[in-house]
């Protein structure tokens, strides 16, 4: 139970990037050019975090195969869930708005469940694999809590109840990490290989298919930006080199 509660404490540091960028987005006003910064900067993390870090544990896992077909699986799970909301909001129409700003937070509460899928299983293997990998969540997170939260201030959702959203984000990353981490706990290591590979095919999915064609929309893209991206996968290798 007491690494149990080791694995839950890590699991609040993804959802502390997603709730410093809704704080931010109270203060901040809104600039398409900062938007494009942090989001170049999160895939650069994020990246990061599958290149360095997961990839080189999943590929050590027998047989090779299955650890690469889930990879494939979890870039489709990603693929179906983004289109599922997309279908959604078509179905919902441009008028409601209001309505399409809790998609954007199902969005962000998927990744986030994802990220706590992720720790979950990694501090299973190891409590400095579980560390490393809800360090580097905490950056990434914070675009998406960003949008999100600028999305409601928007619709002149009181600040009240948006705090308690910003709050909230805990939730589904407490429900990934309890289930990553007991789903695995004892299993033979290609369970554990198998459930990290899943997620880091999210991961890299939410990369290509969400961050950066939306990165590319909020500014013309420039050369700092592009330092940003690689700032930020440099960010996460010195994290995995010396805390990791």
């Amino acid at each position: 139970m007491q690494n149990y509660l080791i694995a839950l404490a890590l699991s609040t540091l993804p959802a502390i990037g997603s709730y410093l960028g809704g704080r931010l987005a109270e203060f901040l006003p809104s600039s398409q050019q900062n938007l494009s910064l942090a989001l170049h900067l999160a895939a650069g993390i994020a990246l990061a975090v599958v290149g360095v870090e997961l990839m080189p544990q999943i590929l050590q896992a027998e047989p090779p195969w299955l650890v690469i077909l889930a990879f494939v699986m979890g870039g489709g799970f990603f693929v179906i869930t983004r289109q599922l909301i997309k279908w959604i909001q078509r179905r919902i129409g441009g008028h409601r708005r209001n309505a399409a700003s809790w998609l954007i937070f199902f969005g962000v509460a998927v990744d986030l469940f994802s990220d706590g899928l992720m720790v979950g299983t990694g501090s299973t293997i190891s409590f400095g694999l579980g560390l490393i990998l809800a360090l580097g969540q905490i950056m990434a997170n914070i675009p998406g809590g960003l949008v999100t939260l600028a999305t409601f201030k928007d619709q002149n959702v009181s600040r009240r109840q948006r705090q308690i959203i910003s709050a909230s984000f805990c939730l589904p990353a407490f429900l990934g990490i309890t289930i990553g981490y007991w789903a695995v706990r004892g299993q033979a290591a290609i369970v554990k290989f198998t459930l990290l590979a899943f997620t880091a095919g999210i991961l890299t999915t939410v990369v290509v298919e969400n961050m950066v064609p939306e990165a590319a929309e909020k500014e013309k893209e420039t050369y700092l930006e592009t330092l940003f991206f690689v700032g930020g996968f440099a960010l996460f290798a010195l994290l995995s080199v010396y805390f990791g």
